[in-house]
């Protein structure tokens, strides 16, 4: 961060200006670009694959489409946000990791009992993939939290 005082009034409001970080910024494209690979992938082969799917096959490749799609939201969101997040973009993205995980989950599981083959490995990857995506949440929260408190902090002590 520049220490040395503006010189000039609008040096003053580019450094007044709620801007996000490159990092952050960064992340946020990546998002939305994976989001949108993701999306078109899923989107190319479920309408290059035959009329007789099952049903079930359908509605993966609609559930598969629909994460893709939230990714793609979260990631024009959050670059297009100029305000300081506090930490609320990786809130969001704890939310949707945890509800992919749980959607994967769901259709890996269903999937897995329709076969009556790999339940258990289904199962064995879905606690994984469910716990971490809560473990990032967690964090995420507790991060958010201990930046609101110290906003709140300094919010109090205002300017001496």
């Amino acid at each position: 961060m520049n220490d040395q005082p503006p010189t000039s009034a609008e040096e003053m409001l580019q450094r007044l200006a709620p801007v996000l970080s490159r990092g952050r910024r960064l992340r946020g494209v990546g998002a939305l670009l994976t989001g949108l690979a993701g999306a078109s992938f899923t989107t190319v082969l479920w309408a290059t694959e035959p009329d007789a799917l099952p049903d079930r096959t359908h509605l993966s490749f609609a559930l598969l489409l629909l994460i893709c799609l939230a990714w793609t939201g979260y990631g024009i969101w959050s670059t297009t946000r100029r305000a300081p997040l506090f930490a609320l973009d990786r809130v969001i993205a704890g939310w949707l990791a945890l509800a992919a995980a749980l959607l994967t989950t769901t259709i890996t599981i269903t999937l897995a009992a329709v076969r009556d083959q790999g339940v258990v490995l289904a199962l064995a990857m879905s606690t994984i993939l469910i716990t971490l995506a809560g473990l990032l949440l967690a964090r995420a929260r507790a991060r958010r939290a201990a930046l609101l408190r110290r906003k709140a902090d300094l919010t109090e002590s205002g300017p001496h």
